[in-house]
């Protein structure tokens, strides 16, 4: 079987291997609607073909895996007022679901960028693999937004407080960061990815990555534990902005970058993080489902994405504009039930 009709997303069947290539290399492989459904699409039908035994997903070009959503795309919507976006996210975190419930070995090459939705296509994975070039996490804050995809309760599920630290300042995390986060299962050197891609149209999965899973480096924010544990053991973002300037070093930086991010992306980004502990990633997704179309509907996205895509002038003009100024009960806004229009994934899950 050749490529699919899509060219944005390549489906290719080597042996016993359904490949997928994320195919929008000049965009570092941004997930747009078209790529998402036809990989829902895909996935589905070789969940039922007996003659696949593992599917592998990668990027095209040398930049990474992806780079999250298109958010271009989110911005024209949101300035004409559309609905694209909404129904975008819903099929993307259809496809999360589908991803951590899939009956198969999915292997995911986390290799060079792997931020945002780049995330929910890989870290949701039964074998994720990173590598030296692996640069990943959640940088919504930074654009107005909050973590999705899954990603809140990825990181809630980290060890200590260091999912918080991770999400409220958006950090770049290396390959082995993504392994003590949770994130991912393997270090394999990136060179090496075309071999066991190759291995894997024969070998089982585990076979497979046992061959060239290698140790990985040591982790700096395994190192930086004790004290983002103790700053970001509070309830509160000023509290925890607080104790990180006391902390200082560091943790001072990092309360320097969660106070240039969105006040209200920051607030609602830590709330989302506690709401979500204990829950399933169909009833996480729900939960995300309905902040981020209260985000849609706010001030701070589509400024967060003017000032840092659009226009590049790297100087959002938040509203609020700090902490401070925002209060309980805008937050609370944020998880309100969407009534007929909530997403219910956690209904279906349910029912099946």
């Amino acid at each position: 079987m050749g490529a699919a009709e899509t060219e944005e997303v390549l489906f290719e069947r080597r042996g016993h291997l359904g490949l997928v290539t994320l195919n929008r290399p000049q965009a570092v492989n941004a997930l747009n609607a078209s790529m998402v459904k036809a990989m829902l699409q895909q996935l589905a039908v070789w969940a039922d073909d007996d003659t696949i035994a593992t599917v592998l997903v990668r990027g095209a070009g040398d930049r990474g895996l992806c780079a999250g959503g298109d958010i271009v795309a989110i911005y024209k919507d949101m300035l004409h007022g559309g609905s694209r976006t909404a129904d975008f996210w819903a099929d993307e975190y259809r496809l999360n679901s589908l991803i951590s419930r899939y009956p198969k070995p999915y292997v995911a090459f986390m290799d060079g960028l792997v931020l945002g939705g780049g995330v929910g296509v890989s870290a949701h994975g039964s074998v994720r693999v990173v590598t030296e070039r692996t640069r990943t996490g959640m940088p919504e804050t930074t654009i107005g937004f909050v973590p999705d995809v899954g990603g809140t309760l990825l990181l809630s599920r980290a060890p200590g407080e260091t999912g918080t630290h991770a999400a409220l300042t958006g950090a770049h995390l290396s390959g082995a960061d993504a392994l003590f986060l949770g994130l991912a299962d393997y270090f394999v050197p990136s060179d090496s990815l075309p071999a066991l891609a190759e291995a894997l149209e024969s070998s089982t999965a585990e076979a497979a990555v046992g061959r060239f899973a290698q140790g990985a480096p040591d982790s700096a924010l395994a190192a930086q534990r004790q004290w983002i544990d103790a700053a970001y053991a509070h309830h509160d973002a000023e509290e925890i902005v607080r104790s990180l300037r006391a902390i200082g070093g560091e943790a001072a930086a990092a309360a320097d970058t969660i106070e240039v991010k969105s006040p209200t992306s920051v607030k609602v980004t830590l709330e989302s993080l506690r709401r979500v502990r204990g829950l399933s990633l169909e009833e996480a997704l729900d939960q995300e489902y309905r902040v981020g179309l209260r985000c849609l509907a706010g001030p701070d996205f589509r400024e967060g994405i003017r000032a840092q895509v659009v226009d590049k002038d790297r100087n959002p003009q938040w509203k609020p504009a700090t902490l401070a100024d925002v209060h309980e009960s805008d937050v609370e806004g944020y998880f309100a039930s969407l009534e007929d229009r909530e997403l219910g994934l956690a209904a279906l899950a349910a029912g099946h």
